[in-house]
């Protein structure tokens, strides 16, 4: 087994320790309505985030919260998932993770927000 890597999966979160993490560093983020990157004060709440790594899914608690799984791995070819998100200067094509995720994410931030996760066709995020 290789060594394990830790590495930041979902952007301001903390890292996850897998071997598995770094292929995924910074795929996923969490955005506002208008689809910019989630910023303080409710990017904080991200901070209390406990991500782990289980047979090909991305397993994500929060206190007071039931667990989260997001499957890593996934084909992207349904382009009504398909968004545009801002982080920066930067638009990118990102994927909706669904109303689960953010609903999720919406009770740990206390703020409608949607998970989503970097197209395999846009380059990785750079923070």
């Amino acid at each position: 087994m290789a060594n394990s890597v830790a590495s930041v999966v979902i952007v301001g979160c903390p890292s996850v320790d897998h071997e598995q993490a770094e292929q995924f560093e910074h795929r996923w983020f969490v955005v506002d309505q208008a689809g910019q990157l989630l910023e303080a004060p409710f990017a904080q709440a991200l901070s209390k985030v406990e991500l782990t790594i289980k047979h090909g899914d991305l397993i994500v608690r929060a206190p007071g919260m039931l667990r989260l799984d997001i499957p890593m791995d996934v084909i992207e070819d349904d382009d009504s998932v398909c968004r545009q998100a801002h982080v920066g200067q930067r638009t990118l094509k990102v994927v909706d993770e669904g109303d689960l995720a953010a609903a999720w994410f919406g009770n740990v931030t206390g703020c409608p927000c949607r998970l989503v996760k970097v197209h395999p066709d846009e380059q990785p995020l750079a923070l």
